[in-house]
């Protein structure tokens, strides 16, 4: 499958420049995705995030040097993207338990992480609802932004959102929010990557509603394109097989925009929807 391969040449690029600069946007367009999205779907696929896989296979490639050349520790440092001694020696005992000089000792205990590679697996014992919406129409959405660690995002938004319960800011986008819907997209919205720069170890998330009038002078404005949009009820499970079960099989290909979570009123079926952008391939 296309997706398998542009995945694989992407593991090759970074095996090729481990011991220099490597460039997420090249890697983005490496694997033929957006750059919002790139990130996030390596993570889903792999099971681990991406610069964290770069940082093991880095330290791993580090160890061997150690250990089979008269490099200095300096000069290995800067090669693998440290730019002192002490931060590169502080990854490297998180990741081997020992220090770098140690590790010139002979017998010592080191891990070595090897590449990974994609191949296909057969999933999808357990259907997908989802629909297709298209909105032709700029969407002006107000609200605030929040960063947000990616390797907590589960954690932290339904916390973010709890706080804005309590502080007033949802019932303020309840009181913004459309009287007369255009479309389905009506209700607070999550909006997750508010710029296309990836971050890959964390994102702007929006919380905001659809709106027309003036912004309150605390608020920011957000506007986002006549789009086309995969909608899947139940967000938690969506985000889990959204990139490796239906993207790959669906004829689509992710658009260049930000996902947004939509969270409904009370007695509305479903209660929450993730909202896709994409573009037919």
């Amino acid at each position: 499958m296309d997706w398998l391969k542009r995945m694989n040449l992407v593991l090759e690029y970074i095996e090729q420049n481990l011991d220099g600069d490597i460039d997420y946007k090249k890697m983005a367009q490496v694997a033929s995705s957006s750059e919002y999205h790139f990130s996030r779907m390596f993570a889903s696929i792999s099971g681990i995030a991406l610069s964290e896989y770069i940082r093991r296979r880095r330290l791993t490639l580090a160890a061997f040097d150690i250990q089979k050349s008269d490099l200095r520790i300096l000069d290995i440092a800067l090669k693998y993207g440290y730019d002192s001694v002490d931060s590169f020696s502080r990854a490297f005992k998180r990741t081997h338990g020992i220090t770098p000089s140690t590790a010139r000792k002979k017998g010592v205990q080191l891990k070595a992480y090897p590449t990974i590679s994609f191949q296909l697996s057969i999933k999808g014992d357990t259907e997908m609802d989802y629909r297709i919406e298209k909105l032709d129409y700029d969407m002006r959405i107000i609200g605030k932004s929040k960063s947000v660690k990616t390797s907590r995002a589960f954690k932290t938004i339904p916390n973010l959102w709890n706080t804005a319960k309590k502080d007033g800011f949802m019932q303020e986008l309840i009181d913004l929010s459309w009287e007369n819907p255009k479309c389905t997209l009506e209700s607070l919205l999550g909006i997750c990557g508010k710029e296309a720069a990836i971050m890959d170890d964390e994102f702007v998330y929006f919380m905001g509603v659809r709106y027309d009038g003036e912004p309150p002078n605390d608020m920011e404005t957000l506007l986002i394109p006549p789009s086309t949009w995969a909608v899947f009820p139940n967000i938690v499970e969506a985000w889990k097989r959204l990139y490796s079960e239906w993207v790959p099989t669906s004829g689509y290909e992710l658009a260049n925009l930000p996902c947004i979570e939509c969270y409904y009123g009370p007695k509305h079926n479903p209660r929450h929807e993730l909202w896709v952008p994409v573009l037919p391939k």
